[in-house]
């Protein structure tokens, strides 16, 4: 199980609204057989971290399942799965998180992705060049993640694979909002909530969908001349739900975005959609939805409604990991 674990400092991150260092720790997963074939060439994978997490989490040990290499390492061996390079996204903002979109709230992450981790990954990892070989998976917003390179970036990626990716916005990420109001009320200002959020040892759970709703507000709907960057779906006095601002959230949506995406999506050489048939966040409604928005129109694609629910989705990549290596071969 060879881990490089790499810095990458970038340019594009550099001078990023929350000040965030564009300092990254990448790690990087080669195939065991790469020390004893040094010229050979695997397809690449990007691994997109969920929230509140970020590339090194995919190096977590679990005791029910194998973290990502482990599982790499297994699938390898096993003969399920093609050798291929995995690079572990460094998406981690102050805001707990990332969505892998550009925002003038945040940064230019997909930019960063696209323009900067791929041409380095080329450059520096024993890959094969060329968007044929190069796929992107994950879970939650990792998940989302990879629909983003897959609908937004065709050019960049051939494959993807999203495990409980946020879609259906309706169905996700209402039901955070009345939550995030109460939490709002009880800190009583962004800059409250700025100042001392972080603070806590362990964050109580109802402030979590404040969390949330805070950091998707800057990635869905950023506004440069509002106080913070971003406009928050609810008025910050009333609490009153703001239909024009979660509209904008909407236009991220991969479930709307499908048809006019229908030409990136007819490159891509694996399409793979699932989710728990219990997901607490209601991904699997979701996931659905985008199953049947592929299905007529007639793009190919694999979707599955599994057992279990949000958390722990993570050992679906023994079912993804295998059709990508073998579709960017």
């Amino acid at each position: 199980m060879p881990i490089l674990i790499e810095t990458f400092e970038s340019q594009i991150l550099k001078d990023n609204p929350l000040l965030d260092s564009p300092v990254r720790t990448i790690p990087v997963y080669l195939p065991e057989e790469a020390a004893a074939n040094p010229q050979k060439r695997y397809p690449l994978l990007f691994a997109f971290p969920s929230f509140t997490g970020t590339g090194l989490s995919f190096l977590n040990y679990d005791f029910y399942r194998p973290n990502l290499p482990q599982m790499l390492d297994q699938l390898i061996a096993s003969h399920k799965m093609m050798p291929c390079v995995c690079v572990m996204i460094d998406s981690m903002t102050s805001l707990g998180g990332n969505q892998y979109v550009d925002s003038k709230a945040v940064g230019s992450w997909a930019s960063h992705i696209v323009r900067e981790l791929i041409p380095w990954a080329e450059e520096r990892l024993p890959v094969l060049r060329g968007r044929e070989h190069r796929g992107a998976f994950g879970t939650s917003s990792g998940g989302y993640g990879s629909m983003q390179m897959g609908m937004n970036h065709a050019e960049h990626f051939a494959a993807f694979a999203s495990h409980a990716g946020d879609c259906a916005f309706e169905y996700c990420y209402l039901p955070d909002i009345p939550q995030a109001v109460g939490a709002f009320r009880s800190i009583g200002s962004l800059k409250n909530w700025f100042d001392t959020w972080r603070h806590h040892n362990q964050l109580p759970g109802y402030l979590f969908p404040l969390l949330n709703v805070v950091a998707l507000s800057a990635f869905y709907s950023p506004n440069p001349a509002s106080e913070y960057g971003f406009d928050l779906p609810f008025d910050q006095r009333t609490g009153a739900f703001l239909k024009p601002v979660f509209e904008r959230w909407l236009e991220h949506d991969p479930v709307r975005m499908v048809e006019s995406r229908s030409e990136a999506l007819k490159r891509m050489r694996l399409i793979y959609i699932d989710a728990g048939e219990h997901d607490e966040y209601n991904l699997q409604q979701g996931a659905y939805l985008l199953h049947c928005k592929l299905e007529d129109l007639h793009l190919e694609h694999r979707f599955e409604l599994c057992p279990g629910g949000h958390r722990g989705i993570g050992y679906r990549f023994a079912e993804s990991l295998p059709l990508l290596s073998k579709a960017l071969q």
